[in-house]
């Protein structure tokens, strides 16, 4: 396609892709107007090795994938809610909760999500303090060598709000109806692609020079010239 015909669709279809914009961006923030308050906290565990120790190190880190899992259960959850004085299900709370390791820094971050924010710092806290007495008490019986030191890098932890995020939401909104648009665009101009609408087109088409072309003449003009003409 010649720049010409770019312009030509522009030109005509060019709303299209600013109007899918617009109400892309526009229900997205409406979507966020309606959206429950969420909050989310943070607390990070370190796992390091008591010595510098290779094999001691990869075991740290094949063991941290089974902490995290010995972490989500409904029994820590329930424990988590006893000690936080928390009024929720267990199960509520394992379904608000995410604890991933990280073996590159030897971390278990503890990550809990709610619609108080205080409940998901008490929460988040709650399992660190949980994982932490576990493991303290279970290594007290190995030589300290032997043992992986367990410690939260710090309980000065906050909450920030994740939900609803209006403008994130209207551009990331705005991004997706730019794209509807465009692709409705490709699309109305694919379907019109064997319509033969510019000389340059018909030459490209049949191999053929196009030597004139009937111009196109409005309804309203035509009618007025045929009263004329009676």
């Amino acid at each position: 396609m010649t720049l010409q015909e770019y312009g030509r669709i522009l030109r005509r279809w060019g709303w299209l892709v600013v109007l899918g914009l617009l109400l892309g961006a526009t229900a997205a923030f409406g979507i966020s107007a309606v959206q429950k308050e969420l909050y989310q906290a943070v607390v990070e565990v370190s796992t390091v090795p008591a010595r510098p120790d290779w094999g001691l190190g990869n075991t740290a880190k094949d063991l941290m994938r089974n902490f995290t899992a010995n972490l989500k259960t409904p029994e820590i959850a329930s424990r988590v809610i006893a000690r936080q004085q928390l009024d929720m299900n267990p199960y509520d709370l394992l379904a608000d909760t995410q604890i991933e390791p990280d073996s590159s820094t030897f971390t278990i971050k503890v990550q809990v999500r709610n619609a108080d924010g205080e409940v998901a710092k008490q929460a988040a806290l709650g399992f660190a303090d949980e994982f932490l007495e576990e493991r303290t008490a279970y290594y007290a019986q190995l030589d300290k060598s032997d043992r992986i030191e367990v410690k939260i890098r710090s309980r000065d932890i906050g909450y920030s709000q994740i939900q609803p995020k209006p403008l994130l939401n209207a551009v990331a909104g705005a991004v997706l109806g730019l794209l509807l648009g465009i692709g409705l665009v490709l699309l109305l101009t694919w379907m019109e692609a064997d319509l033969l609408r510019t000389p340059a087109a018909v030459e490209r088409s049949l191999g053929l020079p196009v030597l004139g072309a009937i111009p196109r003449v409005r309804a309203g003009v035509a009618r007025a010239d045929a009263a004329k003409t009676v």
